[in-house]
């Protein structure tokens, strides 16, 4: 058998992942016959079929599944001893993958890549906005360095860092700013706007106003905090945003911010990555970056200025 190469098992984790050759060639930066021709020869070298190629998709075959696993563990070793070489510089540098969870990423990631430029100039972040579940996945498999999201997340295999805390507020129409902002439970009888399934932060707003996530209720399932702020200033219900989402997604909207009584609804942003990780020493680092970006956004946010704002 003639030697396997990283650059074969690189292309076909990523087929694996895509079930597309398109863009597994995209996401691999090669074109889509360079990367067939590698898969075709990994697939000769082996003597054994990895794929089952079908007119419209592609599925791994049985060995296929079981190569996968092994390729993991082996890109994800590989990974690990760069990370080694890394980690012995003492200082950030080179490529660090980090994951951002959606209600985080555009009112954070400025501040934190600004921050990150600034401490570190040899780093270089890439950067991938996505839900919890796919963070964390992609965090396992070795296919990201960290990521910056809402703690727990309560997985063994992970080291979690809190970083700061933060409200959330409720988001209503400009015609209620004068209004007393309501109960707990008053708020489980109004049209609740809410992000759709999968955003941890949908879970942390039914939790808050205790609503089962199964519950059916007449609303609106947004893919995106601004959406959700947009549809509020249109009449159509009320919803619940973090705290550092409010100088943004409300400039433009006709709404009112109000702040909940005690004990107000909360959440702890932090910093994941594997225990294994030989950088844990420049992701401490890298933590005390987000922290200081995370605690001078809440300061200059200027909540008690908004229009509408009532504490």
């Amino acid at each position: 058998m003639r030697n396997l190469t990283l650059k074969q098992m690189r292309y076909f984790e990523a087929l694996a992942r895509h079930c597309h050759f398109g863009r597994a060639a995209d996401d691999c930066a090669v074109t889509q016959p360079a990367l067939s021709m590698q898969i075709k020869e990994l697939e000769e070298t082996l003597g054994a079929p990895l794929l089952e190629r079908g007119a419209r998709q592609i599925r791994l075959t049985g060995f296929g599944e079981m190569f996968l696993d092994r390729v993991h563990d082996i890109l994800r070793k590989v990974d690990d001893l760069g990370d080694l070489a890394r980690a012995a510089e003492g200082e950030p540098f080179g490529k660090l993958r980090i994951g951002v969870i959606p209600t985080v990423a555009p009112y954070l990631l400025p501040a934190i890549v600004t921050g990150l430029t600034r401490a570190y100039p040899t780093l270089n972040p890439f950067l991938r906005e996505t839900v919890t579940r796919r963070l964390l996945e992609e965090l396992i498999d070795g296919r990201l360095d960290t990521a910056i999201l809402a703690l727990p997340v309560s997985e063994p295999a992970l080291t979690e860092v809190p970083l700061f805390a933060e409200r959330f507020v409720l988001i209503r129409p400009e015609a209620d700013a004068d209004k007393p902002a309501p109960s707990r439970d008053s708020l489980r009888e109004m049209r609740l706007l809410l992000l759709e399934e999968g955003h941890c932060f949908r879970d942390q707003a039914l939790s808050f106003c205790n609503l089962p996530s199964t519950r059916q209720r007449e609303m609106l399932d947004g893919s995106s905090l601004a959406t959700l702020v947009q549809m509020v200033g249109a009449g159509v219900g009320v919803t619940l945003i973090p705290e550092m989402a409010v100088p943004v997604e409300t400039r433009s909207a006709a709404v009112s911010v109000a702040r909940f009584r005690d004990p107000q609804p909360m959440r702890t942003i932090g910093m994941v990555w594997r225990k294994s990780s030989p950088l844990e020493p420049q992701l401490m680092k890298i933590a005390e970056v987000v922290r200081a970006a995370g605690d001078a956004l809440r300061s200059s946010s200027g909540l008690a200025t908004l229009p509408g704002w009532r504490a």
